[in-house]
């Protein structure tokens, strides 16, 4: 499911136009950014949990020549499905 097909089921479920369910998708996903960059952790019940991971600087190489380089400490967004979430995805 695309952003775009999401905002057309959230407006078709909620009797609303495409702009507002625009509006109120954007708004849950800057919500869950500002939340990750602020805290680092998002739960959200049945569903799952986002959390920043933090990365230490390693040696890599360079695939296209091979040379070493060094790759510096580093954040990523993570998210772990949740229980419930993977019953249901595992029942169907």
């Amino acid at each position: 499911m695309t952003r775009r097909e999401l905002i057309a089921a959230v407006a078709a479920a909620e009797g609303i136009t495409i702009k507002e369910a625009e509006l109120a998708v954007k708004t849950v996903f800057a919500s869950i950014e500002q939340a990750l960059v602020r805290d680092g952790r998002v739960e959200i019940r049945g569903f799952g949990s986002f959390k920043v991971k933090s990365y230490r600087h390693y040696q890599g190489r360079n695939p296209k020549t091979g040379d070493v380089i060094q790759v510096k400490d580093k954040k990523l967004p993570f998210f772990k499905v949740g229980k419930e979430l993977k019953e249901r995805a595992n029942s169907g």
